[in-house]
């Protein structure tokens, strides 16, 4: 089992390099610039024109590594594995088409948040039906307090808000070098872990070498996006890494658990819920700036502080979740 995942991180991680190397000055030739937004220009004025679509760092790792493996007889396309791949794979699309969009026209309108949301939606029904086609009963668990809640068609709309919610979230908290990116990490290891041990899921071993191989592909890519980054991941990666994590948490049956694992996800979507909120009703603001890191930006905070200080909220809450969800 260790060696397993540790071998599958690696040729995540030395991929995950080689495909950078390769991807970053293509970028750079077609321009595949990020505009900063103005809102964000004199503090990050340096970051304009970074090249974005970063996410296909990790994202091309992640799939060749998989055929890789599968050629070696270290994994099985297990039906639970083919959902959270075509999770993966349909975020990534949304993303990509996104990304492409703002760089083609020379600003931050990607496509709308109607359409958007639509192509989220869309692809949440199909996971659903793919759910249900595999025998899933439609549960709310939690297995450390043996609860389980038949929930019937409702649990659709339940796998419809974890996918665009933690998709958006993880695409909100991409707003510093490396935050997103090392978040995810911690996450991935998180729900290998998890997905280890969850011996009553046909396809277990199978996911959680995938979350352990997508790990060391973001290990890879963070070496490339941490301060000052070289690459942005874009949506392109945001929304993919959002989603996927959404996915291991409904087919190992953690989906509340997943507000302990992503905590800081859920602290900056909340901060920005919050501000939206208190202006309607107040016209004034709450906080400086949201996401909340960038109100640590407007206290004065360096960049790499406010990173490293949330990696480490982050952590500490994911070790809490596997105390909890594994060892209790």
């Amino acid at each position: 089992m260790i060696t397993k995942s540790v071998m599958a991180m690696l040729i995540g991680f030395i991929l995950a390099l080689i495909v950078a190397i390769i991807l970053i000055p293509l970028l750079k030739k077609i321009h595949a610039g990020q505009n900063i937004s103005i809102y964000l220009r004199k503090a990050h004025k340096n970051k304009q024109g970074t090249p974005t679509m970063g996410g296909l760092i990790f994202i091309i790792p992640t799939f060749l590594t998989i055929i890789i493996l599968f050629c070696l007889n270290k994994i099985h396309f297990s039906y639970t594995l083919l959902i959270i791949l075509f999770t993966l794979f349909s975020y990534t699309l949304i993303g990509f088409i996104d990304d492409y969009l703002i760089i083609k026209r020379h600003n931050n309108k990607g496509l709308s948040q109607t359409a958007k949301l639509a192509l989220q939606t869309l692809v949440a029904i199909i996971f659903f039906y793919l759910f249900m086609k595999g025998g899933n009963e439609p549960l709310l668990w939690i297995h450390s307090l043996n609860f389980k809640l038949d929930i019937g068609f409702f649990y659709g709309l339940f796998i419809l808000f974890v996918l665009v919610a933690v998709s958006n979230a993880v695409n909100l908290t991409d707003g510093l070098d490396g935050l997103a990116g090392g978040l995810s990490f911690i996450c991935f290891v998180t729900f290998g872990i998890i997905a280890w041990n969850t011996g009553w899921l046909d396809g277990y071993e199978d996911i959680a070498v995938l979350s352990f191989v997508i790990a060391g592909a973001l290990l890879g890519f963070l070496m490339f996006n941490v301060n000052p980054a070289k690459v942005f991941m874009g949506d392109t990666g945001s929304l993919a890494l959002g989603a996927t994590l959404g996915a291991y948490a409904i087919m190992t049956r953690h989906e509340v658990l997943l507000i302990l694992i992503g905590l800081v996800f859920v602290i900056e979507t909340l901060s920005c819920i919050i501000q939206i909120i208190y202006y309607k009703f107040t016209k004034r603001r709450i906080f400086p700036m949201t996401p909340i890191h960038h109100t640590f930006e407007k206290m004065g905070m360096k960049e790499n502080v406010i990173v490293r200080m949330f990696w480490m909220v982050g952590l500490v809450a994911s070790l809490l979740a596997l105390l909890y969800g594994v060892v209790i």
